[in-house]
């Protein structure tokens, strides 16, 4: 990462603003979320697919791209990764070919905008905020985060939670196939978080415990396309 203000420091400092944006509209004062109970859509491995239709490119997670149109590139340095990915794993070789595509691939500010990414869309889920879910997610899975809501509206529930912190977030995986990529993100996360039923009683969770969560989240994007956002694909509960 280069000391100097160039257009990629730009870029993350635009991105920090309209997340911080983003939130303080969703939330006013108050920050709180919960985990998505079970899997509001079952974990799927989704496969590497053509570039997604124009209805579909929302704003999750942006690479910092100086030129996304330009050509191939060597190879980057070994060390390049260091911190993230060690030499001569997958993550590591995942990582290379996407730089290999977009040289100006920053891995350490994705996975800010990942952590950013990820507080957004879990609580705006815990909010049954649909609008602020339909911009941020790729169609199935914003159909299973729209279940999950329902249900739950149905059932007369109500969700309290308070988002603690984020206090880890690793490359779990980085593949590329053709034009396209996709990362899997691992985000370890606390929460206080608690259900009530129409009558006010407790039905799961506690107003006062902290509860350490783990999630394992894909993101996906078209290398090389006009379009620098990345589009959560995927959800997992992680071990």
């Amino acid at each position: 990462m280069q000391d100097s203000f160039d257009i990629t420091t730009l870029i993350f400092i635009v991105l920090a603003v309209f997340v911080a944006w983003r939130l303080r509209s969703v939330l006013g004062q108050k920050t709180g979320h919960e985990q998505p109970p079970f899997d509001p859509l079952s974990r799927r491995e989704p496969p590497m697919r053509p570039e997604t239709p124009a209805a579909d490119r929302d704003n999750v997670v942006r690479l910092p791209s100086q030129n996304g149109d330009r050509p191939a590139a060597t190879a980057p340095a070994t060390d390049r990764w260091k911190g993230i990915a060690e030499p001569g794993t997958p993550v590591a070789a995942g990582l290379d070919a996407i730089a290999r595509s977009e040289p100006s691939f920053d891995a350490a500010v994705f996975l800010e905008g990942a952590k950013s990414a990820y507080e957004m869309i879990v609580t705006a889920f815990a909010h049954g905020d649909r609008k602020t879910l339909k911009d941020l997610l790729s169609r199935d899975v914003y159909e299973g985060f729209d279940k999950a809501i329902q249900e739950r509206e149905k059932r007369g529930e109500k969700v309290e939670t308070t988002f603690v912190s984020i206090d880890k977030a690793d490359f779990e995986n980085a593949e590329v196939a053709g034009a396209n990529a996709q990362i899997v993100v691992r985000i370890v996360s606390k929460l206080i978080t608690v259900t009530r039923d129409p009558s006010g009683e407790v039905v799961d969770g506690s107003s006062d415990t902290v509860v350490d969560v783990t999630d394992v989240w894909t993101f996906a994007r078209t290398l090389g396309s006009r379009n620098p956002n990345w589009q959560l694909v995927a959800t997992e509960a992680g071990q």
